[in-house]
């Protein structure tokens, strides 16, 4: 990762003045050596910051990830879909009726399997995944102004190397 020094308050939330009060030195103890506890922390900081991306949207993190994997596979299944973005498939049927429900998607009879359903995007869902993708853009452009741009590029390429292994 490069030299560049990130404030940590700046991941942590600290920065965000006056939206907490003064936070106590609290000693991590062993905590401060366990890289879960960050990946946790980093995890939650990136969410939150997509989550306030997406909002005017009124779209969440895991319809986005459904409506982008399914812009790029017209036609796949829940079960792949599922596998694919590791969604339990009750989670994924209840994200997919919401999607349904705002007429971004629809789910066709699949022409290879009776038991299963195709999925598409709608124009509509169309149109909103492009609105959303530009959305997406300026939250990756926040990352890398935040983290600087090598540390962005050195944290996808660790972080890709796990996203067939889960």
């Amino acid at each position: 990762m490069s030299d560049r020094k990130l404030d940590p308050r700046a991941v942590s939330g600290e920065a965000r003045a006056g939206r907490r009060k003064e936070r106590k030195n609290v000693k991590l103890g062993a905590l401060d050596s366990h890289l879960g506890y960050y990946v946790r922390r980093f995890q939650v900081w990136v969410f939150q910051d997509f989550i306030r991306t997406l909002a005017s949207a009124d779209i969440r993190p895991a319809q986005y990830s459904v409506l982008t994997v399914i812009g790029a596979n017209p036609g796949l299944s829940q079960s792949d879909l599922a596998d694919t973005l590791a969604i339990e498939r009750a989670r994924l049927v209840h994200v997919l009726d919401k999607l349904e429900k705002r007429g971004f998607t629809e789910r066709h009879p699949s022409p290879n399997d009776r038991r299963s359903h195709a999925l598409h995007l709608t124009p509509e869902g169309q149109k909103m995944l492009k609105h959303l993708k530009a959305l997406a853009g300026r939250h990756e452009a926040h990352l890398i102004e935040t983290l600087g741009e090598d540390n962005y590029k050195s944290a996808l390429g660790i972080f890709r190397q796990f996203g067939d292994q889960s």
